[in-house]
């Protein structure tokens, strides 16, 4: 059974940081896509970082470049986001998602089958 275990979270003042981590059992997950993605009250769920798993290569939204960064510990099995020069409009659940790597666009939420049970940042203004 694949199991996405999200921690980390917290309240942050802006301009902190706080790093996300993301432990993934199951399955091998060579062959998959590792996502964050963020979900703030009243809005939809937004991509915010993905990394190949074998790969390693990433994506981050627009919105996210030079302030945040995905990176994998292979020993640990474990995805993590750092994040750095938060703003108040980062506030919101995150999530760590998996998917094929060949199951769409990485942007896109459809294209991950797996999903942890989210993780609450906030920041303060």
């Amino acid at each position: 059974q694949v199991q996405l275990v999200e921690s980390g979270g917290g309240l942050v003042q802006t301009g902190g940081s706080l790093r996300l981590s993301c432990a993934a059992s199951g399955r091998t997950f060579s062959s998959y896509r590792m996502g964050w993605f963020r979900q703030a009250p009243g809005k939809e769920r937004e991509f915010v970082a993905c990394i190949r798993w074998s790969a390693g290569t990433t994506n981050y939204a627009e919105s996210v470049k030079g302030r945040f960064t995905i990176s994998m510990d292979y020993a640990k099995n474990t995805v993590a986001l750092q994040m750095n020069s938060l703003k108040p409009e980062d506030t919101a659940v995150y999530f760590c998602a998996a998917g094929h790597y060949l199951s769409g666009s990485a942007y896109y939420t459809s294209s991950y089958n797996y999903w942890g049970q989210g993780t609450q940042v906030t920041v303060s203004s």
